[in-house]
């Protein structure tokens, strides 16, 4: 019997890498729903794709049409799946009725600007989330996964007095929850207390992850580590840093990240979150570094002090996830800083 996937923000930075690595690695089946707010479709992501129509909105990619992609908002698409049981077979005349796995990516997402500047407009994750759990705790799939963030974790065990390494236990709602960052922050702390009332109370299999500092070649260029490794590429000098540049963050390469998401799907059942990260604080500054150490010139820093930058330190305590599960990335920062720099020369000479 075929496994079928649904990925809701399927397009996005994370979701577009897990379903490129399950394609690759799996015969499985993929419904993608993404109403490309700040996706890209699959014919952009996916090598040679063209995209065949189904229905209406909906459309078939890959040998075997194995990648479906329907164009919509999720709360619609939930809502209509709701209303209609037969959905999957009457509207979209697809030869199956029912998903075994589901990745919720589906969010208000944005680097630093957007969770500053439009923090109401991120609180919609609140609703997205509420409306995705109402749903599964009726439709009962197999197993599901929830992407947290490390954006959760209290915000005064990030200052440039407090920081530490954030570690799972720091989160306890029995016990101790303190301020996350922002609405994002809040939004993705609702949405793992949501997790476990339907692991405890409804018995879905639920697994949380809380990333850090995600980032890849094909990120988008309003993240920090693509936009700062596209001013290296052409030489920027002075090189602007939003702050002092000494805040520092834990950077870990998407494909840790997905090695991470699917370790976590199959060992982590009860709605808990564990963190993915690298275990290693690193400043922008330094991300500066070694960037135009690879580009091979040593630019003047400007600091612009009046841009957002959110806290001061922010890295994972990996101790948890190394010990119980035996895992921790593969990819080093400077690796990973390579691969970043080779996509934004490609960026570039496509621009010349």
């Amino acid at each position: 019997m075929s496994v079928i996937h649904l990925v809701s923000g399927g397009c996005g930075f994370v979701g577009r890498n897990l379903v490129k690595r399950l394609l690759q690695t799996t015969q499985d089946y993929f419904f993608v729903v993404d109403d490309l707010s700040t996706g890209t479709a699959p014919e952009h992501w996916l090598e040679g794709a063209s995209g065949t129509e189904k229905a209406v909105g909906l459309k078939a990619y890959g040998p075997g049409g194995r990648l479906l992609f329907l164009h919509s908002d999720f709360r619609t698409f939930l809502r209509d799946i709701q209303d209609n049981a037969n959905l999957l077979k009457e509207r979209y005349n697809l030869p199956f009725d029912r998903f075994t796995n589901i990745y919720h990516f589906a969010a208000i997402v944005g680097g630093r600007a957007k969770i500053d500047g439009d923090p109401m407009m991120v609180a919609l994750d609140l609703s997205i989330d509420a409306e995705f759990f109402y749903w599964v705790c009726n439709y009962k799939p197999e197993r599901v996964l929830f992407p947290s963030s490390s954006a959760a974790y209290p915000v005064d065990l990030q200052s440039d007095e407090g920081a530490v390494a954030l570690k799972e236990s720091d989160i306890s709602f029995e016990s101790r929850l303190g301020q996350p960052d922002m609405t994002y922050g809040w939004s993705k702390l609702t949405g793992e207390y949501l997790a476990q009332i339907a692991a405890r109370h409804y018995g879905i299999s639920v697994a949380c992850v809380r990333p850090f500092s995600g980032y890849g070649e094909d990120q988008d260029l309003t993240y920090p580590i693509p936009a700062i490794a596209a001013r290296a590429a052409a030489k920027e000098d002075p090189f602007e840093v939003w702050g002092t540049g000494q805040q520092g963050r834990d950077f870990v390469h998407i494909d840790d990240c997905i090695d991470a998401i699917l370790m976590a799907m199959d060992n982590v059942h009860d709605g808990s979150a564990i963190n993915i990260g690298s275990g290693r604080l690193t400043s922008f500054l330094e991300i500066i570094d070694i960037f135009t150490d690879i580009a091979g010139y040593k630019p003047t820093i400007k600091p612009l002090l009046h841009k957002p930058v959110g806290v001061h330190a922010r890295h994972a305590d990996m101790s948890y996830v190394s010990n119980t599960f035996d895992w921790k990335p593969k990819i080093s920062i400077r690796e990973g800083m390579e691969r970043v720099y080779k996509k934004a020369l490609e960026r570039l000479d496509n621009k010349a």
